[in-house]
């Protein structure tokens, strides 16, 4: 028998959960590897050697090992979601443009989560600046466009570009609302997603369980 692929991930971190997502999709099981991100368990020499990004996800399938989120979403459909081709699809004008869209997840919309969560979480700072939320509603404003006509952010099916953008959103939505007048279609698309048989177990608990740690260890850093 095939090994299952291993994946090193963590509930709280969004991009982990975005893979966890297309693995339900294509019905893949993986062999779930967990990773504590606070106790610094991704910087073990071991960890570091097998990815020198030190970053999770990371995705081990036999001698291969990929380390983004957004290369792993596209591997898994590739390898393993042949019936599932629409989510990652083969042509070369739809490819680009969910590409494009999981760019801006990794280059915009969780940077910017990154930029507001990581000193918080891991550097005791007590910076929520106005400015810092208003960052990460600008990409509400982006998305929102890109869904003007569609379903979905690349057309009327679903895609991971999806995914990896609704782990982020969701991960960071408290503290940077979405007022649903200004932004109805972002609005019906996470409610669409949440729809997913698979969602609330993969993607809504860990996304609540990192906004409720964020907000703890703001106010733990703001009592010191």
């Amino acid at each position: 028998t095939m090994s299952k692929p291993a994946l090193y991930y963590a509930t709280l971190s969004p991009p982990s959960r975005a893979v966890l997502l297309t693995a339900k999709a294509i019905g893949l099981e993986l062999e779930l590897r967990p990773i504590n991100l606070l106790k610094g368990e991704h910087l073990t020499p071991e960890f570091v050697k097998m990815n020198p990004q030190h970053t999770i996800p990371t995705l081990i399938d036999g001698d291969v090992s990929i380390t983004d989120s957004h290369a792993i979403c596209g591997y898994l459909v590739g390898k393993y979601g042949a019936a599932h081709e629409a989510l990652y699809p083969k042509d070369l004008v739809k490819r680009a443009n969910v590409d494009a869209r999981l760019h801006l997840d990794s280059g915009h919309l969780f940077a910017r989560l990154r930029f507001l969560y990581e000193p918080i979480l891991y550097y005791g700072s007590t910076d929520c600046s106005i400015d810092k939320i208003a960052y990460i509603q600008k990409c509400y404003e982006i998305l929102e466009g890109f869904l003007n006509d569609q379903t979905y952010l690349c057309g009327n099916e679903l895609t991971i570009a999806d995914f990896c953008c609704v782990a982020t959103v969701t991960s960071v939505n408290d503290v940077a609302p979405i007022d649903e007048f200004k932004f109805p279609k972002l609005t019906a698309w996470l409610k669409k997603l949440a729809e997913l048989p698979y969602y609330k177990d993969t993607n809504e608990e860990g996304a609540e369980e990192l906004k409720t740690l964020f907000k703890a260890k703001l106010a733990e850093n703001r009592s010191k």
